[in-house]
C-alpha cells in the first residue's frame, strides 16, 4: 500500500473527534465568554440572574467610545498597511533575488518580534524631538501598521506569484504605459489577494493589546485596552460584554469584505 487508507466509519469518527476538538479549543471558549457577558451572578456551573446590562453598557460611555477608536484605528492601520505592503511586494518583483531577501526580511521582522518589543522600540524612537510622536492617535495607528504590514506584503507576494505573466504582457504590447498596467491589469488581478490582506489585517488589529497598552493617550482607549483595565478592576462581565460586541464588529466587517472580494 502506498499510503493509508480508512473504511467510511473511521473518517466519521476522525471527523467526529475533529469536531470535537474545534468545539473545545474555540466554540466553548466563546459560549462562556457570551454567558459571562449576560451573566448577573455566577456561583454555580452556570451563571444565574441573566441580564443584557452589561451589553447595552457596552454601547453607550466610554465602551462605545473605545469600540469606536477600536473601528477607526483598525481601518485607517489596514489602509495604510495595505499600500505599503502592496507597494513592497510590486516594486521588489522583478529585483534579483538578493534585493527581494532584503525585503522580505524588512517587511517580516515585525513578525518575528513580540509586539511588547515593538511598542517599547517604537516609544523609546518617537519620544524625543524631532520625531515626537508619542501621546497621539497617530502613533497608536503607525504602531498597528508597523504589526501588520507584514501581512499585507506576504498576501500581495503570493498574489504577484499566481499572476500569469502574459496579462501584463499583453498589455504592454499594445502601448499600455506601465502605471497604466499597474491600475488597470495588476491591480484588479491582485484585489483578491489584497482584501484578504484586508480582513487579516483589521482584524488584527481589532486584537491587538500588547503594543498598543504601552503607548496609548488617554483620549485614544482602544477596545481591548478597555476590556483589560475592565478586567483588571474585576468587572469581568462588563469585560466579557465588550469583548463581545468587539467580536461582532469584527466579524461583520470581515463579512463585508468577504462580500466585496472577487472570486478567482
Amino acid at each position: 500500500m502506498n499510503g493509508l487508507s480508512f473504511s467510511a466509519g473511521s473518517r466519521r469518527w476522525l471527523a467526529a473527534l475533529a469536531g470535537m476538538l474545534v468545539l473545545g479549543v474555540f466554540g466553548l471558549p466563546l459560549l462562556m465568554l457570551l454567558l459571562a457577558s449576560v451573566a448577573g451572578r455566577w456561583n454555580g456551573v452556570l451563571p444565574s440572574h441573566l441580564t443584557l446590562e452589561h451589553l447595552r453598557g457596552a454601547l453607550a460611555g466610554d465602551e462605545r467610545l473605545a469600540l469606536w477608536h477600536s473601528l477607526a484605528t483598525g481601518a485607517a492601520a489596514t489602509a495604510f498597511a495595505l499600500i505599503q505592503g502592496a507597494w513592497g511586494a510590486i516594486a521588489a518583483r522583478r529585483a534579483p533575488a538578493r534585493v527581494q531577501r532584503w525585503v522580505d526580511a524588512v517587511f517580516l521582522v515585525p513578525i518575528a518580534i513580540p509586539s511588547v518589543s515593538i511598542g517599547l522600540a517604537l516609544l523609546v524612537a518617537f519620544s524625543r524631538p524631532p520625531l515626537l510622536l508619542n501621546g497621539t492617535v497617530s502613533f497608536v495607528i503607525l504602531t498597528h501598521v508597523v504589526l501588520i504590514t507584514a501581512y499585507a506584503y506576504l498576501n500581495a507576494k503570493a498574489g504577484l506569484a499566481r499572476l500569469p505573466p502574459h496579462f501584463e504582457e499583453m498589455a504592454g504590447s499594445l502601448g499600455a504605459p506601465p502605471h497604466m498596467v499597474l491600475v488597470r491589469v495588476t491591480l484588479p488581478l491582485l484585489l483578491p489577494h489584497l482584501l484578504a490582506a484586508a480582513a487579516l489585517g483589521f482584524a488584527l488589529s481589532m486584537g491587538e493589546l500588547g503594543a498598543t497598552i504601552m503607548l496609548y493617550p488617554p483620549r485614544w482607549v482602544t477596545a481591548p485596552v478597555e476590556v483589560f483595565a475592565l478586567t483588571d478592576r474585576g468587572l469581568i462581565f462588563s469585560g466579557a460584554a465588550v469583548s463581545i460586541v468587539l467580536l461582532a464588529c469584527t466579524f461583520a466587517a470581515l463579512l463585508l469584505l468577504d462580500r466585496r472580494r472577487p472570486r478567482a
